[in-house]
């Protein structure tokens, strides 16, 4: 069986606003359970993306309040997207080749491309449990955490 990057994906992708503070950002993290948030623009588009690792790396370590540095000051931007048919190891290459953890899912052949239908972390292939047991599975899985951890 072959696997799609939308076997793997979480469907829930959680939002915030650009304006709103990285304190608002932790918060709503931890109450989620999710290690990233899609940042929208004021009319709803998503521009960004803010992961624990940008708290952690741009505000935690130089010592800034959290309550005065907004999303859009620390987001990773452009936004690495994936199609949602995509196989799980062009995302692994994908993360690899941009240095990031995290891929947001569209579907190319909706007629907005702009609309997150999931997200793709590490996590998720770890989750799928057929994915890790055939070979090809394991080795990209092997790489992947290999980056991860």
């Amino acid at each position: 069986m072959t696997s799609t990057v939308s076997d793997l994906m979480r469907k829930n992708v959680y939002t915030i606003e650009e304006s709103a503070s990285i304190q608002n950002a932790a918060k709503k993290m931890k109450d989620k359970k999710v290690s990233s948030l899609l940042v929208l623009d004021k009319g709803d588009k998503p521009i960004g993306l803010v992961t624990e690792r940008d708290i952690v790396r741009k505000v935690c370590i130089n010592d800034v309040r959290t309550s005065e540095v907004t999303n859009k000051e620390i987001m990773s931007s452009p936004l690495i997207t994936i199609d949602s048919k995509s196989s799980p190891s062009i995302a692994t290459d994908l993360m690899l080749k941009h240095n990031v953890r995290h891929l947001l899912v569209i579907d190319d052949n909706s007629e907005d491309t702009n609309k997150p239908i999931g997200m793709i972390t590490p996590l998720e292939f770890t989750r799928y449990e057929d994915y890790a047991r055939d070979d090809e599975g394991k080795d990209i899985l092997e790489k992947i955490l290999e980056y991860y951890i």
